[in-house]
């Protein structure tokens, strides 16, 4: 971003590229895709085709050479367009990302173009029933065998399983010096044997699944394991920045989404009189503050993507969660707001309004919560005691 607070031109190109391609799509055919059971395979596959997925990715790989502003921006215009795309913030984000700082040259050159082109969907296998997201307490682990590794544990709550060829396992390794455990992540691939997974069944209706997984014995080769084995927590934080920055790039376009609508409707829903309802001050103050909040949110999360791509991953970490919690915080004000907008109309299927209330309180929960968002922010940010 430049000191006038304006994206560059290309990025304001390419927004306009990704918001033509994903209004093709749209609310209707996400709904129709969960509905029957479907999935967004025809628009994750021409996003791929028009280089989107992996624009933020080195070049030299087969991506477009950006960086997380330039990623965050194409999911944020899908989303405002009703078509969010969940496996963007795992694929080309999380595992991309780590592949692309931490991962070997044979990796980069073997994964990424795949990756980038969509042609391989990455899943991201991180969070345990007794963990949450708390590397420290991770008990999937690794343990050599010859040249193989052999994994051994669970995941829960893992995104978009069915859809990927590939997984990136979160476990941990036995310091050959210490005898600590340590983390350390995997490729894995989905068929492979041992490895097995359960759909979870949730109350929102999303074209992607959410899943139990088991690793049972789970063989991969020496180089399966990204990166250094002694690489440590930094080759995982190197991916979950960008989880977060792209988690309230989702966010903010769901929002913008909600917004869209409920002014449209203010405009020309009529009941007292000729004026339409977005008329009277009680229509239009929570939807002009439902604005201010959105773009607070928006700024953060460009800042955020901002000091990710110029290498400050401490700034980057301090504004990825700063804007994953604002993010998360408008879309559910925002679906709240659009709801009540419609009034009775809010709830129907008809609108869609009601389902995006649900999905959009993801945000406060996911990838991490805002309580721990605000524990963060109070210890690193103000220099307050740590309270947990």
């Amino acid at each position: 971003m430049s000191t006038m607070f304006t994206e560059p031109e290309e990025r304001v190109a390419l927004r306009e590229a990704v918001k033509k391609l994903a209004s093709k799509y749209g609310r209707e055919f996400v709904e129709k895709q969960a509905r029957e059971g479907g999935k967004m395979t025809e628009m994750w596959a021409e996003m791929g085709r028009n280089g989107f997925l992996g624009v933020n990715l080195p070049e030299e790989y087969g991506g477009g050479g950006g960086g997380m502003s330039d990623l965050a921006a194409v999911l944020e215009e899908a989303s405002a367009a009703g078509a969010p795309l969940l496996m963007m913030v795992v694929s080309p984000a999380i595992v991309g990302s780590i592949l692309a700082r931490c991962g070997t040259e044979e990796q980069k050159k073997h994964w990424i173009p795949q990756i980038a082109s969509g042609e391989v969907t990455a899943a991201f296998g991180i969070t345990e029933a007794d963990a949450g997201s708390n590397a420290h307490n991770i008990t999937t682990t690794a343990s050599r065998d010859g040249d193989e590794w052999v994994i051994n544990g669970q995941k829960t709550f893992i995104s978009g399983v069915d859809e990927a060829q590939v997984i990136l396992i979160v476990s941990r390794t036995e310091d050959a010096k210490t005898g600590k455990l340590k983390p350390a992540l995997f490729m894995v691939p989905t068929d492979a044997p041992g490895f097995t997974k359960q759909v979870i069944p949730m109350a929102w209706k999303a074209p992607e699944k959410q899943f139990t997984l088991f690793l049972d014995n789970v063989r991969v080769p020496a180089d399966a394991l990204v990166g250094d084995e002694d690489g440590g927590l930094w080759q995982l934080f190197a991916g979950l920045n960008p989880e977060r920055i792209m988690g309230a790039a989702m966010s903010c376009g769901m929002a913008r989404y909600a917004l869209e609508k409920a002014v449209a409707y203010a405009k020309e829903r009529s009941v007292w009189k000729d004026a339409p309802i977005g008329a009277h001050q009680g229509i239009q103050h929570p939807l002009a503050k439902v604005k201010i909040e959105l773009e607070q949110a928006r700024l953060l999360w460009q800042k955020a993507a901002a000091l990710y791509d110029a290498g400050d991953d401490f700034g980057a970490g301090e504004y990825a969660n700063m804007a994953k919690y604002a993010g998360g915080e408008i879309a559910c004000n925002a679906s709240d707001v659009a709801v009540h907008t419609h009034g009775g109309n809010g709830m129907t299927e008809e609108y869609g309004l009601a389902n995006l209330m649900v999905a959009a309180r993801l945000g406060r929960i996911a990838p991490v919560s805002r309580e721990m968002i605000l524990n963060f922010v109070a210890m690193h940010s103000l220099g307050l005691p740590k309270s947990y």
